[in-house]
């Protein structure tokens, strides 16, 4: 035996205005979110780091021409 399929609603109910706090409170958020996206696209210059490839990830690590493996 099947059972009736029930239909979904038709509206939901209509959202509540929000507080002045919150609507601040969300933008803000919105402002923190974009300022960390920023930040985070663009990588900090490296000073006196090696030349070439990243050495913790390739295993080696060359200074003057000395390279040795750890």
């Amino acid at each position: 035996m099947t059972e009736p399929k029930s239909s979904p609603p038709t509206s939901p109910e209509p959202r509540k205005e929000l507080p002045e706090a919150a609507k601040r409170a969300l933008a803000e958020a919105e402002a923190r979110r974009a300022a960390a996206a920023q930040q985070a696209a663009k990588p900090e210059k490296e000073y006196q780091g090696p030349k070439g490839p990243e050495p913790t990830r390739y295993g080696d690590w060359e200074v003057k021409g000395i390279a040795s493996d750890f």
